[in-house]
């Protein structure tokens, strides 16, 4: 019993996990496509970004060197 109340105060003061930086793009980092607030987003080393669908949320996951900067900003929002 001693066991099961030590781990259940440590499970409580356990910090939350690190909520990822809100979402700012205008434009899909993907497809280029618009988006707004109210988009799919998808977080990314820390970060939410706004995806027009799954499919270019996946896109950005599986390589997002291809589709932003080292900062994090957007290169489709750049040009």
């Amino acid at each position: 019993m001693f066991h099961t109340a030590l781990l259940s105060l440590a499970v409580l003061a356990a910090p939350a996990a690190d909520k990822a930086k809100p979402a700012t793009n205008t434009k899909d980092p993907v497809c280029k496509m618009t988006v707004d607030e109210k988009s799919a987003t998808f977080a990314v080393r820390g970060r939410d970004y706004r995806v027009c669908s799954k499919h270019c949320g996946d896109a950005l996951q599986k390589d997002p060197d291809k589709y932003l900067d080292k900062d994090g900003s957007v290169k489709a929002e750049k040009k």
